[in-house]
C-alpha cells in the first residue's frame, strides 16, 4: 500500500508562488512515476506534471509551460511542484498521484496512476 500526503497549497496573489509536496510511503519510491493533477470547481480533472523515476525527464501541460516545475528527492520520497507566475486560473485542489507498475514512464493520462492523494486546495487571488 502506497500513502501520498500534499502539503504546500494556500491562498495566494496573482503572480505569487506556492511549492507544493508530495511525501510518499513505500521503500521503493524510486521505482514509481509520480504526476500532480488539478480539479477547478465545475471543470474535469487536468493533468498539469510528471516526473520519471530517476527525476531526469519531465511532461508537462501547456498551460504551465515556463511557470511551474516538478522535481523529486528519492532520498526523502518526496516531489515537488513549484508554481510560479500564478494565475487566478490555476486556482484548483491540487493532487499527486503514483504509477507503481512499472510499465510507464511518464503518462498524462490518469487512469495509468494507481495511488492518489488527498489534495491540497491552491486559491489565487487577483
Amino acid at each position: 500500500q502506497v500513502q501520498l500526503v500534499e502539503s504546500g497549497g494556500g491562498l495566494v496573489q496573482a503572480g505569487g508562488s506556492l511549492r507544493l509536496s508530495c511525501a510518499a510511503s513505500g521503500r521503493t519510491f524510486s521505482n514509481y512515476v509520480v504526476g500532480w493533477f488539478r480539479q477547478a470547481p465545475g471543470k474535469e480533472r487536468e493533468f498539469v506534471m510528471a516526473i520519471s523515476r530517476s527525476g531526469s525527464s519531465t511532461i508537462y501541460s501547456d498551460s504551465v509551460k515556463g511557470r511551474f516545475t516538478i522535481s523529486r528527492d528519492n532520498a526523502k520520497n518526496t516531489v515537488y511542484l513549484q508554481m510560479n507566475g500564478l494565475k487566478p486560473e490555476d486556482t484548483a485542489v491540487y493532487c499527486c498521484a503514483a504509477n507503481t507498475q512499472g510499465l510507464y514512464s511518464l503518462g498524462r493520462d490518469p487512469t495509468i496512476y494507481d495511488y492518489w492523494g488527498q489534495g491540497t486546495q491552491v486559491t489565487v487571488s487577483s
